[in-house]
């Protein structure tokens, strides 16, 4: 007997969408006829960010959906709705099975099935419970300035672009709302701490190159690069994804496909001269984009020598004092200077992912 073979590929927002409007929402509606929720797609995934692809199926890939609840309800019907879910689903939707094998081992991957109980992608939350395991925060409520310097970047990206199926609670539309960008005092105070790493950064690429360490001269490019690309998404508010998306999200950047060309080219190259030439065009096109925010005084867009030294670089500490000098907020006045957020000092998956690891380091805005 031949294994049954998945369909075409199909984007994996459009298969939650249409997982809960065929085979979760009648069931409800049958069901518990009276019962208010929500529904939606929030969290992880490639398929949250429309960057699934035909190899995005091989786990935590399929038809998901969060039901939000009362926490009333999540206490005396919560239990009931998962063995519904769990007895009563279709077994595929749009030809794909609903049905996760090993749900539990990285998300699991779906298979098909004639058997129940299903091993179903439906999950239930309160949105208060949601976003204080997703972000950190009780996004229900006002959310603190200072909370928003450890929320992972990755999770507020996700929650603006995922999808909300249904909105009975009326607090999904004001969280994404809420949470749709940093207050602008917090956006400043970010940039600021942006710009100061590449301004960190700037000489290096000259001055290993003028030793001879090519291949360090390279590192410190490609660095820089990284660094330059995080402040193009916050310069154009948008939240930066995590490594393995870095790059397809700021392809669709405004100044995305001007900047790409310009870093392959530094990337390529095989001298320092020539590295600082491309390299300093990125500059300049960066200060272009600061310049048209408006949120500072104008700062001269240039590039120069770094004090005596014949190295070219635009002195990005100008853009870090104009940034800190337009914060008006007393709360991010008082802020240390050169911190930024959490995102921002530590590149570590394992901390990245885990909220109360990025709450712990938060610690450090009270030195």
């Amino acid at each position: 007997m031949t294994q049954k073979q998945l369909p075409p590929f199909v984007p994996g927002m459009e298969l939650c969408q249409r997982f809960y409007e065929e085979a979760v929402r009648p069931l409800l509606v049958t069901n518990y006829p009276q019962l208010r929720y929500s529904a939606g797609r929030l969290e992880r995934g490639s398929d949250v960010m429309g960057f699934d692809t035909h190899q995005s199926r091989d786990h935590h890939w399929g038809p998901r959906v969060t039901l939000f609840l009362a926490e009333a309800d999540l206490v005396s019907v919560g239990e009931s709705i998962m063995e519904l879910m769990a007895r009563q689903l279709p077994f595929e939707v749009m030809g794909y099975p609903t049905h996760f094998a090993n749900p539990d081992i990285d998300g699991g991957l779906i298979a098909f099935t004639g058997e129940r109980p299903i091993n179903h992608g439906v999950t239930l939350a309160t949105v208060r419970g949601f976003t204080e395991e997703y972000l950190g925060v009780d996004a229900t409520q006002p959310v603190d300035d200072l909370a928003w310097l450890t929320m992972p970047s990755q999770h507020l990206r996700t929650l603006r672009s995922g999808r909300v199926f249904h909105d009975g609670l009326g607090l999904l539309g004001l969280v994404r709302q809420r949470l749709d960008w940093y207050p602008h005092d917090i956006w400043l105070y970010l940039m600021a701490n942006q710009w100061r790493r590449i301004d960190q950064l700037e000489p290096f690429l000259g001055r290993c190159g003028d030793v001879g360490d090519e291949l360090g001269s390279r590192l410190i490019g490609g660095r820089l690069i990284g660094e330059i690309m995080k402040l193009a998404f916050l310069i154009e508010k948008e939240y930066v994804p995590y490594a393995k998306w870095l790059g397809s999200a700021f392809a669709r950047l405004e100044n995305g496909r001007r900047l790409e060309s310009i870093f392959l080219f530094i990337l390529e190259t095989r001298t320092w001269r020539e590295r600082e030439l491309w390299m300093n065009r990125a500059y300049l096109h960066l200060g272009e984009m600061h310049n048209k925010l408006g949120v500072t005084e104008s700062v001269e867009v240039r590039v120069a020598n770094f004090h005596s030294r014949p190295y070219l670089v635009p002195h990005s500490d100008r853009f870090v004092d104009a940034l800190h000098e337009a914060i008006e907020s007393e709360v991010v006045k008082a802020l240390p200077r050169h911190v930024g957020g959490v995102g921002q000092f530590v590149d570590s998956t394992d901390i990245d992912e885990s909220v109360d690891r990025l709450k712990a380091l938060g610690m450090i805005y009270a030195l």
